[in-house]
């Protein structure tokens, strides 16, 4: 498992499956004959291409080539929130924040209830230290029935309440995600961090075996595992967990912080 799943925003991401494929022809004439509703239909088209596009570019890291995306995917349909919505989130990525809020909130005009655009701006927000605002749009997004992941937004918004110091309102919204994901990776091992940190170790621990199935291992499920058992007093199975630790990831910090005898 990529280890910054465990501490990063969950955000949106368009199907980007035409990014690695030829690049569409902007040359090609249109059909110099067509009715209104063939224009406007070619328009949302072109646009929703574009912005797949411009999401698989961001993915890439090509942002001057994802932000030329977006932007011809905004002219084909101005009207087309998801362009405006992939956008914010490349301006953010630029570290523009004004241009990056112009555009998460011009999609949200279009559609006040877009989840992926409350989500990512959401996110946004909770990034520059703004929570109260971020969880709101998390709460925006998970409140649309038709919502597909919602257990992503009750993450994120655990995550920011956790910024905040708010340890009780962020158990709420990670065990609201699991209501939607029962193995969601980053709930569970949120939630065993918190036990940790309360002193709740054999919580801490329940919440790590249901973790242990569902993920491919990291460091820090390792460090959080033997810091636990350590806590429980299971001295065999620290031993392995210290090994396996020193093994696989021998770089890692938590590996150094081993060696050191750091465990809180």
């Amino acid at each position: 498992m990529n280890r910054q799943c465990l501490a990063t925003w969950v955000i949106f991401s368009m199907l980007a499956g035409c990014a690695g494929g030829p690049m569409m022809d902007r040359t090609t004439p249109q059909p110099t004959q067509s009715t209104t509703s063939d224009t406007d239909a070619d328009a949302r088209g072109r646009a929703r291409i574009h912005t797949e596009l411009a999401a698989g570019y961001l993915e890439l890291k090509n942002l001057s080539i994802a932000l030329e995306e977006a932007g011809i995917a905004q002219r084909s349909d101005p009207t087309y929130g998801p362009a405006y919505n992939v956008a914010g989130l490349i301006y953010a990525e630029l570290r523009n924040d004004a241009l990056a809020e112009q555009n998460f909130q011009q999609a949200l005009r279009i559609n006040r209830q877009d989840p992926d655009a409350n989500n990512n701006y959401g996110a946004f927000l909770c990034q520059r230290k703004r929570e109260a605002e971020g969880i709101r749009h998390f709460m925006a997004a998970v409140s649309d029935p038709l919502y597909q992941q919602p257990d992503r937004s009750y993450v994120n918004a655990g995550l920011c309440a956790r910024r905040r110091g708010d340890l009780a309102e962020a158990e709420g919204y990670f065990r609201g995600a699991l209501k939607f994901q029962p193995n969601q990776i980053q709930a569970l091992y949120q939630l065993a961090d918190i036990s940790y940190v309360r002193a709740n170790y054999p919580d801490a621990r329940l919440h790590l075996q249901r973790l242990v199935p569902v993920s491919s291992g990291s460091p820090e499920i390792l460090w959080l595992m033997l810091r636990t058992e350590r806590r429980l007093g299971g001295g065999n199975s620290v031993d392995s967990l210290a090994h396996q630790l020193r093994n696989n990831f021998p770089s890692s910090k938590e590996a150094q912080a081993l060696a050191a005898g750091q465990f809180d």
